[in-house]
């Protein structure tokens, strides 16, 4: 009976001084929302650890707390039963331990606003902190830690997708998509000459500019379409294929002609990328990787260096995006080719049938009923 009232005491104690930190809160919540709400729900979900630790709490005290703090604050939105146990979860997983608060202050480098987060203690049955909370977190917003939380496997994938969300400046569906198509694995994963043929730091950042595979579920195509019906869709859905490309990447043009001697080409695909200033040439192939593929875009690469490029720019660099490939194929093509080229795949899960018709109407049809 004693330990029973001893454990109450502690709790009603501790309720108090969250209700009095949670006031505090709202206060400076004006000023600082995001921020001090990110802290304030890193001491929440901390203290919720220790106490289950330090006071034999199980889970049941997630929903009583939920309901204490729901009855004196109602016009407060984040004290859910759903958000605490959240709350519990974004503490222990950025908290995991001594190792991923030294990778994260590496990570960030010179000058970044981060202090060491807490970890257990070996002599303690406590978490106590080691300093104050990460202003990292504080960069994004709540709802997008609930998401990379609920997908990543690992630290270095939560940092990727927290540091692609300021410089992307990523609303929360943004975050979703790329979480849900795994832009950590694919990023910086196509085979490239690039280290070869590209000054540093050019070429490492012409590699992490660069998926492998690209995702283009976003475009409608029938069974059996062809080189010319993924570039229509594509460019029908531009806005989309931008996205899917990347941070930096400007649209120029599509089947842009060039002469080279006597021959006149055209270049599936234009793009100027603003980071690595740089034209970037896209050839499509709807079906797998072919080491000859790789002659007809250095020509048009090294015509795109000749005609286009100015003085201030990098040089061009091609993508070659094939339905698919074999890396090693891949990998000992590149090594006979004397410009900047990358090879990548794309990914198309749902094809329509072949037989498919819109019903919309298509602007030859449209033409032909005004002309009769």
């Amino acid at each position: 009976m004693s330990n029973l009232l001893s454990s109450e005491i502690v709790y009603k104690e501790w309720l108090k001084e969250l209700k009095f930190r949670i006031r505090q809160s709202q206060i400076r919540a004006s000023v600082h929302i995001n921020s001090d709400m990110l802290e304030l729900y890193w001491s929440i979900g901390a203290d919720i650890v220790a106490k289950q630790e330090s006071e034999g709490w199980g889970s049941a005290v997630i929903p009583q707390l939920s309901r204490d703090l729901r009855a004196e604050f109602p016009d407060s939105q984040g004290f859910s039963e759903r958000n605490l146990r959240e709350m519990r979860r974004y503490f222990l997983f950025y908290s995991q331990s001594d190792l991923i608060r030294h990778q994260l202050g590496a990570k960030l480098g010179k000058g970044s606003d981060l202090s060491l987060m807490p970890v257990l203690k070996k002599d303690s049955s406590r978490y106590e902190s080691l300093g104050q909370f990460p202003q990292l977190l504080a960069s994004i917003p709540w709802r997008h830690h609930v998401e990379i939380i609920s997908h990543v496997h690992s630290f270095e994938e939560a940092l990727f997708y927290i540091r692609e969300t300021l410089e992307g400046g990523w609303s929360r569906a943004m975050l979703v998509r790329n979480l849900k198509t795994d832009l950590y694995s694919r990023q910086g994963k196509a085979p490239t000459n690039f280290a070869v043929l590209l000054p540093s730091p050019q070429s490492e950042l012409a590699d992490e500019k660069l998926k492998d595979p690209y995702n283009l579920d976003f475009v409608a195509l029938t069974k059996g379409y062809q080189e010319q019906e993924l570039e229509n869709a594509l460019l029908q859905n531009i806005t989309s294929f931008l996205v899917e490309l990347g941070q930096g990447f400007a649209y120029v043009g599509k089947q842009v002609p060039i002469k080279v001697g006597s021959k006149k080409l055209t270049i599936d695909l234009l793009f100027y990328h603003l980071e690595l200033r740089c034209y970037v040439v896209i050839e499509l192939k709807v079906v797998e990787f072919e080491a000859e593929f790789m002659g007809k875009l250095g020509v048009y690469v090294a015509a795109i260096d000749e005609q286009r490029k100015k003085e201030s720019d990098n040089p061009t660099i091609g993508l070659l995006i094939c339905k698919t490939k074999d890396n090693v194929y891949a990998e000992y093509a590149l090594k006979g080719i004397g410009h900047p080229i990358g090879i990548s795949s794309y990914e198309l899960t749902e094809l329509l049938p072949s037989d498919f018709k819109s019903s919309l109407p298509s602007i030859e049809e449209i033409e032909s009923n005004l002309a009769d």
